[in-house]
């Protein structure tokens, strides 16, 4: 696995390839999303083969499989914690009214999470 340092000034070395976590879950079995992901095992095994590989680098977002995607993840990295870097999305534009408070990467919009 071949690294690079995230971001200019921060000294933090993460894998060239990320995992994406959008299919750890079935949580969009019954619609929405992008279709069925992958059942905990295997969810599980695509975790496991990452990290042998050397990856560091995870991207997550509150709404993949709904929510079920992050509940997961969370279960897999355990102890490893530490040798993993998770990067995050927390807005769900498109998804029940667009006003102030519920769209948008705004503080107001996280904090009112």
């Amino acid at each position: 696995m071949r690294y690079t340092t995230f971001g200019r000034n921060s000294g933090l070395r993460v894998s060239e390839y990320g995992l994406g976590t959008a299919n750890f879950g079935t949580g969009w079995r019954t619609g929405g999303g992008w279709g069925p992901g992958a059942e905990p095992t295997g969810a599980r095994k695509i975790f496991d083969r990452f990290g042998e590989a050397g990856g560091t680098l995870i991207d997550t977002a509150e709404n993949y499989q709904a929510g079920e995607s992050e509940q997961l993840l969370g279960e897999f990295l355990g102890a490893d914690r530490d040798h993993f870097v998770l990067t995050g999305k927390y807005s769900m534009n498109g998804v029940g009214p667009q006003t102030v408070s519920n769209t948008g990467n705004s503080r107001r919009y996280m904090v009112g999470r």
